[in-house]
């Protein structure tokens, strides 16, 4: 079994920074990528941004520029700083991850959310 714990969301003013965090525990062999979506009331859950086990990246263009996305392999964690915080990132963030547990199963896990607000 595993589990994705995210931290780090928070109410801050429009251009502030937050930094989220998501650790994934259980009986894990191999992360094959993370990430994080976000969802707003009334939308589509997309995309923010993902890193794979290679360390490549990839950004919504909404946030390419503003959102870093890195890992901690030896903790199970992955980050998101965001900079330059708009209205608009106003969302539930989720934390995603594939990977293989240790009955060698590859399958997607989700965290429960953390709530983002930018006031303007």
């Amino acid at each position: 079994q595993v589990q994705l714990v995210e931290s780090g969301g928070g109410l801050v003013q429009a251009g502030g920074s937050l930094r989220l965090s998501c650790v994934a525990s259980g009986r894990i062999y191999s992360t094959n990528a993370m990430g994080w979506y976000r969802q707003d009331p009334g939308k589509q859950r997309e995309l923010a941004a993902t890193i794979t086990s290679g360390g490549s990246t990839n950004y919504a263009d909404s946030v390419k520029g503003r959102f870093t996305i890195s890992r901690d392999s030896a903790k199970n964690t992955v980050y998101l700083q965001m900079n330059r915080l708009k209205p608009e990132d106003t969302a539930v963030y989720y934390c995603h991850a594939r990977l293989t547990d240790s009955d060698y199963v590859l399958r997607d896990y989700w965290g429960r959310g953390t709530q983002v607000t930018v006031s303007s």
